[in-house]
């Protein structure tokens, strides 16, 4: 998938599954960008994801399957 289209996935996605996983298995720094994601306005959002798009994507993934672990056990 190409970056723009990445950006794309994650501008429209909720912030909540990605920040969590951020705090949850990120080290110390990617726990306050996690934090910082989930205070996060519309540009902000945009520069922390431009800014490290690669771990944001892979965040990203991870917040999906712990959103689909969560659900399987409600």
């Amino acid at each position: 998938m190409r970056k723009t289209s990445q950006l794309d996935v994650l501008m429209s996605a909720a912030t909540y599954w990605t920040a969590r996983v951020m705090q949850e298995q990120g080290s110390r720094f990617f726990q306050a960008i996690g934090q910082a994601l989930d205070a996060s306005d519309v540009s902000n959002r945009r520069r922390i994801y431009q800014t490290w798009p690669e771990e944001c994507w892979d965040f990203y993934q991870r917040g999906l399957l712990l959103m689909e672990r969560e659900e399987e056990n409600v």
